[in-house]
């Protein structure tokens, strides 16, 4: 019994190497496709340099004194704030999902000023006989 010929894959087109094609059905050419990859490569090892020298940037500024508590957590905050951009921007790929991470923060802030509305609404609704405790702990 022999197996049927239309159940076999195609020859690959003669002078066309396969032996790079990512699969994925793009029409790109594999040059392309190669500096498009190159360059993201090139673009993490950036991020992470930059995160590494973060890190020794923080290890240092530990080393540093400064005049207040305020300014040591400000340092502290500014430069885990733009290696948290970093992570979040480049290796979680939000840079490019600016339209849904804006709808989502407009939709956190409508729910933020509705119950923060709710909370200043219901403050003056205070059971029959009752009073504010203005006891407070110095």
């Amino acid at each position: 019994m022999s197996t049927p010929t239309s159940a076999t894959a195609p020859a690959p087109a003669a002078g066309h190497d396969h032996s790079h094609d990512s699969g994925h059905g793009h029409s790109h050419s594999e040059g392309h496709d190669h500096d498009d990859h190159a360059s993201h490569i090139r673009l993490y090892w950036s991020v992470g340099a930059a995160l590494l020298v973060g890190t020794v940037v923080t290890v240092l500024a530990r080393h540093l004194e400064f005049n207040s508590v305020y300014l040591t957590v400000a340092v502290a905050l500014f430069i885990a704030t733009i290696k948290a951009f970093l992570v979040a921007g480049y290796f979680m790929h939000l840079l490019s999902e600016k339209k849904t991470i804006y709808l989502i923060m407009v939709t956190t802030a409508a729910f933020f000023v509705g119950l923060v509305g709710l909370i200043m609404w219901s403050n003056s609704d205070l059971p029959r006989d009752s009073q504010y405790k203005t006891h407070y702990v110095p």
